[in-house]
């Protein structure tokens, strides 16, 4: 599976294979062993071992990698969660949220969490698609008003299917 693992600025394609992983496409031979329950880690990259404490949480949402004393605040995001983000990004639309927001992925409409007319604010849940046995709740990019529903609960619909029409609020 690919992750997109971002410390601070600086963000990296990683996919892991039993033996190895691509840090941006370019293959290294690496393994990360637990040792017990706990969050120690030793990772060996290239002949080299480096202990680390990983541990998710903490004083930011993702996941907290302590080497030598120093502690770094990542992010890391499957395909999956790096789709939503991206629609969320490309939503055709005025800097307050408003215009079409799209489907991220082909799936089923299973819900909608607002109706027409309704103000949302950022983060507001919009509709709930369900793809690959999955639910997704996609959710507002700013402020606005629900100007119309284009797609009904219960439909199938495509990657990039216009789902709802954001407007300005009034």
């Amino acid at each position: 599976m690919k992750y997109t693992v971002s410390v601070g600025p600086h963000a990296v394609e990683v996919e892991i294979g039993q033996h190895w992983v691509k840090l941006d496409g370019q293959e290294v031979p690496a393994r990360l062993e637990t040792v017990g329950v706990g969050p120690l880690r030793y990772l060996t990259m290239e002949g080299s071992t480096t202990p680390m404490v990983v541990e998710q949480g903490g004083e930011h949402e993702g996941w907290t990698v302590q080497v030598a004393g120093r502690a770094w605040p990542v992010e890391v995001l499957d395909e999956r969660a790096m789709q939503l983000r991206e629609m969320a990004r490309r939503s055709d639309g005025a800097p307050g949220g408003g215009g079409l927001v799209k489907a991220p992925m082909p799936g089923l409409v299973l819900r909608w969490e607002v109706e027409e007319g309704q103000s949302v604010g950022r983060g507001t849940g919009l509709v709930v698609l369900e793809a690959m046995k999955m639910e997704n709740e996609i959710r507002a990019v700013g402020v606005g008003v629900v100007r119309r529903i284009l797609v009904a609960a219960g439909t199938a619909v495509e990657k990039g299917t216009p789902l709802v029409e954001i407007g300005p609020s009034s």
